[in-house]
C-alpha cells in the first residue's frame, strides 16, 4: 500500500460501505457546488508492537480539506483513528479503528458551574456554546469525563456553556445533568438527548425544525444512521456554507466544519434519519 509518510493518501483507497469513501466525497462536494482546492494529512502513531521485521500501529490521522463553494472558503477538518500493519517498511493493510478514550478522573464541579441548575426559563448564549463547541472539537476539557462515544458528551457541554440549566440530579432516568461522578442518560446518551430535547418543557428544550437550512449556531442535529429510530449521533451547529446549509462540530470522530448531512461518513446509509432542533425556544 506504501510508507507510512503517504499513509494518509492510501486512506483515501480504501473501500468502506460497498463504496470508496473518497468518492462519495467528491460527489457530496459537487452537489454542494464545492470544490475541493486542497486535501492535507498529518498524523501520529500511539501505540506501537513491534516484532522481527513487522509492526502493529495505531494512528490518529488528522484530515484537512480546503473547500471554495462560490467565492467563500471552508476549512475543514476530520480525525480518524486506524491501526495498520507493516512489514519491511511498507504498510500491507490498514482499518479504522474506534476512538481510544478512556474515562478520566475530575474535579467536582463548582457551585458556580452549577449555575441556573434550576431555572425554568434562559437565555441561551449562541456565541458562547459555539466558541467552545470550536474550543473542544479536538481535545477534551478536563473537568468532563470523556466516553469511548463521545458526541453527546460533547454536544451537552456546548449546550452548558451556552447557559443551559441542569436539572433532574441524581435520578439519571430524570432530566439533563452532569456532576463529577454522575450525569443523565441525556448528557452522554445520543438517543436520550434526541427525546428530552423533543419531550422537554422546561429549561433546556428543543423546537423541532422541518429542514436544516432552518438551523442557525448553536442549535442540534441528531442523527438515526440506520433508519431503525435508534438515535446514534449528535452535532452542534457552528456555522453556514454559502448556500445557507450548516457546517457542524462533533466528537467521535472528531470533526470541524463538516457539512451536515454526514454523507461522508462511515456510518451514513440510505436509510439515514434526521431530527433538526433549535434550542432556547
Amino acid at each position: 500500500m506504501g510508507k507510512l509518510q503517504d499513509l494518509w493518501l492510501d486512506f483515501f483507497q480504501s473501500d468502506r460501505n460497498e463504496e470508496s469513501w473518497w468518492e462519495r466525497k467528491k460527489a457530496l462536494c459537487h452537489d454542494r457546488e464545492a470544490e475541493i482546492v486542497r486535501i492535507s494529512g498529518r498524523g501520529h502513531t500511539f501505540e506501537e508492537i513491534s516484532y522481527a521485521n513487522k509492526r502493529n500501529c495505531k494512528y490518529m490521522l488528522h484530515l484537512s480539506f480546503l473547500l471554495k463553494q462560490q467565492d467563500e472558503f471552508i476549512q475543514e477538518e476530520q480525525v480518524i483513528p486506524f491501526e495498520y500493519r507493516m512489514e519491511n517498511g511498507e504498510i500491507i493493510e490498514h482499518r479504522e479503528i474506534s476512538m481510544p478514550m478512556k474515562h478520566r478522573d475530575t474535579p467536582v464541579l463548582t457551585s458556580d458551574s452549577m449555575r441556573g441548575a434550576s431555572s425554568e426559563r434562559f437565555s441561551y448564549d449562541r456565541r458562547a456554546a459555539v466558541q467552545y463547541a470550536e474550543r473542544w472539537w479536538n481535545s477534551y476539557n478536563p473537568v468532563y469525563r470523556t466516553f469511548d462515544v463521545d458526541c453527546t458528551n460533547y454536544v451537552s457541554q456546548c449546550l452548558r456553556a451556552g447557559g443551559a440549566p441542569m436539572r433532574g440530579a441524581p435520578d439519571r432516568g430524570s432530566g439533563w445533568w452532569y456532576r463529577s461522578d454522575n450525569w443523565s442518560y441525556s448528557w452522554a446518551v445520543a438517543h436520550s438527548l434526541r427525546w428530552y430535547l423533543s419531550g422537554s418543557s422546561t429549561g433546556l428544550k428543543g423546537k423541532e425544525m422541518e429542514s436544516a437550512n432552518e438551523l442557525i449556531p448553536g442549535d442540534v442535529i441528531c442523527y438515526d444512521f440506520q433508519g431503525d429510530d435508534r438515535w446514534d449521533h449528535n452535532t452542534i451547529v457552528i456555522g453556514k456554507d454559502a448556500y445557507g446549509m450548516p457546517l457542524v462540530n462533533a466528537h467521535t470522530d472528531n470533526s470541524r466544519n463538516r457539512y451536515w448531512s454526514y454523507e461522508d461518513s462511515r456510518a451514513w446509509t440510505p436509510d439515514i434519519n434526521y431530527k433538526f432542533f433549535r434550542i432556547g425556544e
